[in-house]
């Protein structure tokens, strides 16, 4: 982990609505892990306490009196690239459910982690995170401890290394065109997630706090100003939303960080402000977390 003095420093910014009015804001100092939690650190979790995620459990039919019954077998969220442009209002489109994934077989069935020790473990919920977290003797980070740490020192930076654009080796964002060309960044050419300390860190020493994954906070989320969130499609705000039923309400809390999925002609969100609302029971190809104490 990682000692952060802590202080205070102007958070937010004008970008997306979302992440406005731009705020002085006060942190304690606190520790923050250096990397995102991987599938091996995970894997030593769940051997070590049986824990099983919120993707391997079934949908309580109760809860979903109206869903077909198939979609209420355990699952998640999988990202897939479509073959060619499409209406990038519609995330239905690059986004499919798939019985069986969870952060053994993020892609589904067939698909597996073994070779991706090193990756940061996705298909987590928020349960998921707070119960590593815990085991582990630690806690989530609020948004703004997670904002101020993503920062390095950076006052109002556009982006953790600065104002210049990502040239596809500051951080794993998508290089291409969205959601069907993806060349892949990083000294590896990444498609995807990619090993932790895989892109320089930030000015605090700490890898991958933008880009990658979107990763978990304590905070509940509220939208800053008057009118409602921009809503990012390459980050569906529900995992079971097609189980749940118009009306029903599920808390959400703050995720940051962006992903590999983010691009710049359609979500810039690996940036330090960048802010999305996930509800609790989400758990994507391109969500996981790390932890603070």
């Amino acid at each position: 982990m990682v000692a952060l003095p802590g202080g205070g420093f102007r958070m937010g910014s004008g970008f997306y609505p979302e992440e406005g009015p731009v705020h002085e804001e006060w942190v304690g100092p606190f520790e923050l892990d250096r990397y995102a939690v991987t599938n091996a650190d995970f894997a030593e979790f769940v051997a070590a306490t049986g824990y099983v995620t919120t993707a391997e459990q079934p949908l309580d039919p109760a809860m979903f009196p109206n869903a077909d019954l198939a979609s209420l077998e355990p699952g998640s969220l999988v990202f897939t690239p479509t073959d060619g442009p499409v209406d990038l209002r519609d995330w239905r489109q690059w986004w499919r459910w798939v019985p069986g994934a969870s952060w053994r077989h993020p892609y589904g069935p067939g698909s597996t982690v073994e070779g991706r020790e090193d990756h940061p473990v996705v298909q987590v919920a928020f349960a998921d995170a707070v119960a590593f977290a815990v085991w582990a003797g630690k806690r989530l980070a609020t948004e703004a401890e997670w904002e101020y740490a993503a920062r390095g020192g950076l006052d109002q930076a556009v982006f953790a290394w600065g104002d210049e654009p990502n040239d596809g080796m500051r951080a794993n964002s998508w290089q291409g065109r969205f959601p069907y060309l993806n060349t892949g960044a990083g000294s590896g050419s990444w498609v995807g997630t990619a090993p932790v300390g895989s892109f320089p860190p930030n000015g605090f020493g700490l890898h991958e706090m933008t880009g990658n994954t979107w990763e978990w906070t304590s905070t509940w989320w509220t939208d800053r100003l008057q009118d409602p969130a921009t809503t990012c499609m390459c980050s569906p705000d529900s995992a079971r939303s097609g189980s749940i039923a118009p009306g029903d309400v599920t808390p959400r809390h703050v995720t940051k960080g962006g992903s590999h999925l983010c691009a710049p002609e359609y979500c810039l969100r690996y940036r330090p402000a960048a802010r999305s609302a996930q509800t609790e029971d989400s758990s994507t190809t391109h969500l996981g977390f790390r932890c603070a104490r």
